[in-house]
C-alpha cells in the first residue's frame, strides 16, 4: 500500500501537472455517462415501476438459479429471484403484468413452483405495488438527490470560500452522473437500495472533500510565497495517505458484502464500490482542477480583519 507520512513542501506530488488530461478525462466519463443513460435509459426496479412482490417459504433450502430456469420455462423471465433472510425464504418480484392482480400472480407462481419445485412450498406474503406509487417513488428518489446536494452547498458555502464550496458540489454531482452512467450501460436495476448507495457516496464523497478543502484552506495561509498550484499539490499529497487508507479499508469491506451478503444487498455494495472509486478520483483531481480555474489566491481565504475597539479614536496623551 502506497502511503505518505511526511511530505516535502519542495517537492509534492505534481497533481496538478496532469490536470488537463484529467480534466479531459472528467469530460469524457460525464458526457459518456449522460448518452448512455439518455440511450440505454436506467433500469427501474420494482419500487419505482410497480409490480407484484411474492414471498415463498420452501420446505429446504432454495436453489435460486434453479427457480430462475423454472419461471423462465413458464413466462415469468422477467420475475426478479433473491433470498430473504434464510436459504429457505425467497422473494419473488413480477413486473407489472396487464390486467393480471396480485391474488392471480400469486396462485400462478405458487402452481408452478408446488409443480416442479417443492410440492410443500407456502405463499407467506403477495404484495402490489401500484405504478402510480412506483412514480411517486422515483419522483422522491429525486428530490431527495436535489435536496441534499442544495444543503450540501449551503453548508459548504458558509464553511468555504465560494470556490471551494463550487468545486465540491461540482465533485459530487459527477460522482451521481458516473455512478447512474454505469448502471444504465450495463442495466443494472436500480431500487431503493441503490438510492440509498448514491446518498451515502454523497455523504462519503462530500467528507473527503471537505479534508482537502480544509488542508488547502490551511496552506494557502501559512504558505505565502507557494503558488496556487504548489499550494494545491502540497495539499493533496498531505492528505493522500488518509484518502487512500479510508478508500481501501472502505473497498475491502464493499468486497465482501458483494461477495457474501445476498442479491437483497449486493445493489448497494456495487453502487457504493463505484461510488467510493470515483469519489477518490474526484477528491484527487476534479474538485481542485475546478478550484485552481476558478482563480483561487490566498486573499481569498484569509480570515477578515477585525476591527479592534477603539482602534478609530486619536491616542490619550
Amino acid at each position: 500500500m502506497f502511503l505518505i507520512t511526511k511530505v516535502d513542501e519542495n517537492n509534492p506530488l505534481r497533481f496538478m501537472s496532469i490536470n488537463k488530461w484529467t480534466t479531459a478525462l472528467s469530460i469524457i466519463l460525464i458526457v459518456a455517462s449522460l448518452a448512455t443513460v439518455a440511450i440505454n435509459k436506467l433500469n427501474w426496479g420494482l419500487d419505482f415501476t410497480g409490480g407484484t412482490l411474492v414471498e415463498v417459504g420452501f420446505s429446504q433450502p432454495a436453489d435460486l438459479a434453479e427457480l430462475r430456469q423454472v419461471l423462465e420455462a413458464n413466462d415469468y423471465g422477467d420475475a426478479v429471484v433473491q433470498n430473504y433472510g434464510t436459504q429457505r425464504d425467497v422473494l419473488v418480484r413480477v413486473p407489472p403484468r396487464g390486467e393480471a392482480n396480485a391474488e392471480s400472480i400469486g396462485d400462478s407462481l405458487l402452481g408452478i413452483l408446488q409443480t416442479n419445485v417443492d410440492p410443500d412450498l407456502q405463499i407467506r406474503r403477495v404484495e402490489f405495488v401500484g405504478p402510480q406509487v412506483g412514480e411517486e417513488l422515483a419522483e422522491a428518489g429525486g428530490l431527495a438527490l436535489i435536496v441534499a446536494v442544495i444543503c450540501i452547498l449551503i453548508y459548504v458555502s458558509f464553511r468555504f470560500e465560494w470556490r471551494l464550496a463550487l468545486s465540491a458540489v461540482a465533485g459530487l454531482v459527477q460522482d451521481v452522473i458516473l455512478i447512474l452512467g454505469i448502471f444504465a450501460l450495463f442495466q443494472m436495476q436500480i431500487d431503493l437500495t441503490i438510492l440509498a448507495a448514491l446518498l451515502a457516496t454523497i455523504g462519503y464523497s462530500l467528507n473527503d472533500s471537505i479534508v482537502v478543502a480544509d488542508r488547502i484552506r490551511e496552506n494557502f495561509r501559512i504558505m505565502r510565497k507557494a503558488t496556487p498550484v504548489d499550494v494545491i499539490d502540497i495539499s493533496l499529497s498531505q492528505t493522500l495517505s488518509r484518502t487512500m487508507v479510508t478508500s481501501l479499508t472502505t473497498l475491502m469491506v464493499l468486497v465482501v458484502l458483494m461477495l457474501f451478503g445476498g442479491q437483497m444487498i449486493f445493489g448497494f455494495a456495487v453502487a457504493m464500490s463505484i461510488g467510493v472509486v470515483v469519489g477518490t478520483y474526484s477528491s484527487i483531481f476534479t474538485r481542485s482542477t475546478l478550484v485552481l480555474a476558478l482563480g483561487i489566491s490566498r486573499e481569498d481565504l484569509m480570515p477578515p480583519e477585525v476591527e479592534k475597539e477603539g482602534e478609530d479614536q486619536d491616542p490619550v496623551m
